[in-house]
Order: structure tokens, then C-alpha cells, then sequence
């Protein structure tokens, strides 16, 4: 197994302290582009957090080493005060198994720009397949949760239509279901909506703004600075690997500290 760095000084565990994620010094390379360079990020439980910057940044790629899609080259992760990826023998971290990785991975929803929806399966298919085949849920169980996780973003009356036959709005409402299915206690969100057309935008951001007032646990990776105002406890702008600034939206978008992070509003704004 592959030996991790770990950061000189350990934290208490995140669970102990209402943190949902802590990240330490995370670094991430491919190859001798260094893409994150030594992360440190806090959300505790119930929060929306906003990630901001240029593409290039780093902002998916720290999101996919949250539930280790990208493995990390030193650092740590933690979700509800489990180290993720990773397990802490002698000072140094071991790489888990592939599947106690999948194991952490239901815990953790990931909502992808492209909506990743099994073509040949209705909407209602898509959304009990991974209850069914991972956490081994009854069926029945699954369907009925399914059928309530697409009323619930408004899909109600297309839970026999295939991916063909929706919008890509409804698709990643479909997606959204989907995740929410494995009753995660944390969801990312990987520029959910840059794929749609503009005015598709609006229904899959009230769907998240939904999610938030019932108090899921989310990160989110967005260009929507409405969104970001509006919605997220947190804002972090990320520029070349690394957090440049971070704080209460409202606070940082209205009156930005770091000049990066004035030029970056000041184009997207």
C-alpha cells in the first residue's frame, strides 16, 4: 500500500469538534504539475460552503479528493471525523482498500457537471440502482424513497422517462435524486449547472437551495455568484492550488481583500 506525508500537527477528529470536512495541507500533483498546493479547509456540519476561481484553480480536483476519486500526495481528509482514503499506522498513512474506499464513498454524494445518468434506465431506475446494487436495500424500500426523491425536485410526473427524453436540467434534477438516494450526510457539487442552457439554470439551483435549508452539508463548486451570496455560509476563491481568500460570501464578494480576488469578480460580476 502507498504511504501518505502527514502533517506535523494533528487536529482533533472532526466528528469531536461539529466538522464535517477538515482538509490539512493538501497537496495534489499529476505528474510535476502540482495542482493543489497545501489546502486547508474547514465545513462544519450543515453548512454551504462556495468554492470560487479560474479554471485551472484547483477547485474539482480538491472536490474529487474529498471522497478520494483523486488520491492525494500528502495531507489529510477527513468527513464526520473519518480519514478518508487513508488509515494512521506508525506515524505514517496507508492507502485503504479499494473497497473500504467505496465503502466511505456512500456516505459522500458527488453531483458532476455531466449528469452520468444510465441511458437505457428510466429516471426511477436510475435513482434505486445504486440503494439496490451497493447498500443491498430492498426494493421495495428504494423505489419508495426514489418516487419521493423525485417529487421532491419536481420530477414527479417523468419517473418513466429516460435521460433522452428530459432537458438537461431535469437530467441533473434526475442526478441530484440519485445521490440523495444513498442518504449521504455530505454532497458535492462539481459546477452543476455550467452544462445547462441558462434559463435551465434556475431549477436545479432551487433544488439546492432546497437541500440547504434542510440543512445538508454541502460543497460547491459554482460560478453562480447569486447562488454563492445567497445561499453559501462559506466562500473560498482558489487560485493556482492554493486558498487565496476565504470568509462569509456576502463579505467577500461585496468587499474582496485580495487584489486576485477583486480581479476575479470584477469579470464575473
Amino acid at each position: 500500500m502507498s504511504e501518505l506525508t502527514v502533517p506535523s500537527q494533528a487536529t482533533a477528529p472532526a466528528a469531536e469538534s461539529g466538522l464535517m470536512v477538515q482538509a490539512e495541507q493538501v497537496h495534489k500533483s499529476f505528474g510535476h504539475l502540482e495542482v493543489l498546493k497545501g489546502i486547508d479547509l474547514e465545513v462544519r456540519s450543515g453548512e454551504v460552503c462556495c468554492l470560487l476561481g479560474p479554471s485551472g484553480s484547483g477547485k474539482s480536483t480538491f472536490l474529487r479528493c474529498i471522497n478520494h476519486l483523486e488520491k492525494i500526495n500528502a495531507g489529510r481528509i477527513r468527513v464526520d471525523g473519518e480519514l478518508i482514503g487513508y488509515r494512521e499506522h506508525g506515524g505514517k498513512l496507508h492507502e485503504l482498500r479499494q473497497k473500504e474506499v467505496a465503502a466511505q464513498r456512500r456516505s459522500i454524494g458527488m453531483v458532476f457537471q455531466r449528469f452520468n445518468l444510465f441511458p437505457h434506465m428510466t429516471a426511477l431506475e436510475n435513482v434505486i440502482e445504486a440503494p439496490v446494487r451497493v447498500k443491498r436495500e430492498p426494493k421495495a424500500a428504494a423505489r419508495e424513497r426514489a418516487e419521493a426523491l423525485l417529487a421532491r425536485v419536481g420530477l414527479g410526473d417523468k419517473m418513466g422517462n429516460y435521460p433522452g427524453q428530459l432537458s438537461g436540467g431535469q437530467q441533473q434534477r434526475v442526478a441530484i435524486a440519485r445521490a440523495l438516494a444513498m442518504q449521504p450526510k455530505l454532497m458535492l457539487f462539481d459546477e452543476p449547472t455550467s452544462a445547462l442552457d441558462p434559463e435551465l439554470v434556475g431549477e436545479v439551483l432551487d433544488v439546492m437551495k432546497d437541500l440547504a435549508r434542510d440543512g445538508m452539508t454541502m460543497i460547491v463548486v459554482t460560478h453562480e455568484i447569486g447562488f454563492a451570496r445567497e445561499v453559501g455560509d462559506s466562500l473560498v476563491f482558489m487560485d493556482g492550488g492554493v486558498v487565496v481568500e476565504q470568509g462569509n460570501p456576502r463579505e467577500v464578494i461585496a468587499n474582496p481583500q485580495h487584489d486576485r480576488t477583486k480581479a476575479f469578480l470584477a469579470k464575473v460580476l
